[in-house]
C-alpha cells in the first residue's frame, strides 16, 4: 500500500490489519512495526503506536519515507481441544513525503497596433512590465521572461489587422519572498502559492478593465488597444530540490511533488527526479548525484 504524507504534517494511521481479520475476534495479538531503516519503531518520540498496532509518524520529513513493515502475531484455539497455534501476517506500506508544487502562470494577451514597425510599440511594451510589476508589488510577486513579437493577422471579414502578441510568466519568488515565509514554521508553498493565484487573479481583472475602459472612455480607439478575449493562462509546476512529479510511479499522488527515490536526484526547482548513474543514492530526497 502506498501513502503519501505532506512534509511537516502527520501522516494517517497506518493500521496493522486487514479487512478481513478487522471483522473476527483476535487473540492475544502483538504488533511489531519495522522502519525503514530496519530497526524497531516502538518507543520513537516521532511516532505515535496505539495498543491495537495502528501507527502514526508524526511531523514527517523527507528521510521518514519508505517501507513501514508491522507484522501481527496472534492465536488461533480450537474449541473443541483447546490447542493454540501462532500464527502472523506481515503488511507493508510505503509512505512517502509529499509537497504541493509551486505555481507559476504563463500569461498571453494580444494588443491591436497600427503598424508592426512603430517605435511606439516597445515603449507601450516596457510601460506594461512596469504596470503590471506596480500590481503585484505587495505579493512578492513579479513578472518574468516578459516577450512581444508583432504579427500581421487576417480576420474573416475584416482588413488585415497588426497584432503584438505579449507573453510573460508571474513568479511567486520576487525579492523578498522569503521574509514572507519567515513567520512559518516550515516552508511555505501554500502561501507563495495562494499569492501567486491572487497576482493572476489581479491581472486578469487588470486586462478585462482595459474592455470595459475602451467601451466606455473613448470614442476613438487608441493606436495600440487590447484584443477583448485574448487573456490565456497556463499553470506551469515545479518542484522543490529533492522532489518531482510522476503520474506513472505515483499515480494516487500525480498532482504531488513526492519525494525523489533512492538511486535518483533533484537538484533543482523542475518537475522531475534524475537518474544517478554515478554513485549509489540509498537516501530518499538526494538533491545531488
Amino acid at each position: 500500500v502506498s501513502v503519501y504524507v505532506k512534509v511537516f504534517t502527520n501522516s494517517p494511521f497506518l493500521v496493522c490489519m486487514d479487512l478481513g481479520l478487522s471483522q473476527e475476534e483476535i487473540i492475544d495479538p502483538n504488533y511489531l512495526w519495522i522502519g525503514p531503516d530496519g530497526k524497531k519503531i516502538e518507543g520513537q518520540i516521532y511516532v505515535n503506536l496505539t495498543e491495537t498496532g495502528k501507527l502514526m509518524v508524526m511531523g514527517f520529513k523527507e528521510s521518514m519515507s519508505g517501507a513501514y513493515t508491522c507484522t501481527l502475531s496472534h492465536k488461533i484455539i480450537e474449541t473443541d481441544t483447546q490447542d493454540e497455534t501462532e500464527v502472523s501476517e506481515a503488511y507493508k506500506f510505503m509512505v512517502y513525503a509529499y509537497r504541493e508544487p509551486d505555481y507559476t502562470y504563463k500569461i498571453s494577451v494580444r494588443f491591436t497596433t497600427k503598424e508592426c514597425k512603430l517605435v511606439a510599440n516597445k515603449q507601450f511594451f516596457e510601460e506594461l512590465k512596469r504596470i503590471l510589476d506596480n500590481i503585484l508589488s505587495d505579493l512578492a510577486c513579479h513578472v518574468i521572461e516578459p516577450s512581444y513579437k508583432c504579427h500581421s493577422v487576417k480576420i474573416p471579414k475584416q482588413n488585415l489587422l497588426h497584432e503584438l502578441f505579449i507573453t510573460f510568466q508571474v513568479n511567486p519568488f520576487a525579492p523578498g519572498w522569503d521574509e514572507v515565509c519567515n513567520h512559518l514554521p516550515y516552508d511555505c508553498e501554500d502561501e507563495t502559492n495562494k499569492r501567486v493565484q491572487e497576482a493572476r487573479d489581479r491581472i486578469e481583472e487588470f486586462f478585462n478593465k482595459q474592455i470595459y475602459t475602451l467601451k466606455h472612455d473613448f470614442q476613438t480607439l487608441p493606436t495600440i488597444h487590447y484584443v477583448d478575449h485574448s487573456f490565456e493562462v497556463t499553470r506551469i509546476d515545479s518542484c522543490r530540490p529533492g522532489f518531482g512529479k510522476n503520474d506513472i510511479t505515483h499515480n494516487d499522488c500525480a498532482s504531488c511533488c513526492v519525494v525523489c527515490d533512492p538511486g535518483t536526484y533533484s537538484p533543482n526547482n523542475e518537475v522531475t527526479c534524475r537518474t544517478c548513474v554515478r554513485t549509489q543514492i540509498k537516501q530518499y530526497g538526494a538533491k545531488s548525484c
